[in-house]
C-alpha cells in the first residue's frame, strides 16, 4: 500500500464520524433553537466530531475491523454524548 492508498484509508475510515458530527449539530441547533442559542454552531460540531471519531476508533479496538453496526452504534452514542455534554448540559 501506497502512501496514497493510506490517506484515502483514513479518509474513508473517518467519514462517517466527519458526517455525523456535522449534521448532528445543526440538527439539533435546528431543533432546539432557544436551548442552544449561546452555544456556537463550530464547537459544538468540534466536539461532535472528535467524540464520534473516537467511538470509530474505540470500535475498531474492540471489535478488531471496521464497518461492524455495533461500531456505528457506539460512534452514534458518542456523538449524543458529546452533544449533550457541550450544549445541553447546565453550565455552574
Amino acid at each position: 500500500m501506497g502512501p496514497l492508498d493510506a490517506v484515502w484509508h483514513l479518509l474513508n475510515f473517518f467519514a462517517p464520524a466527519l458526517v455525523v458530527g456535522f449534521l448532528t449539530p445543526l440538527m439539533a441547533k435546528l431543533l432546539w433553537r432557544a436551548e442552544l442559542r449561546g452555544r456556537s454552531l463550530v464547537n459544538l460540531s468540534v466536539w461532535t466530531c472528535a467524540a464520534a471519531a473516537l467511538g470509530l476508533i474505540a470500535a475498531l479496538v474492540l471489535f478488531g475491523r471496521d464497518g461492524r453496526m455495533a461500531g456505528y452504534g457506539l460512534m452514534v452514542a458518542a456523538a449524543a454524548l458529546s452533544l449533550w455534554w457541550s450544549g445541553f448540559r447546565t453550565r455552574v
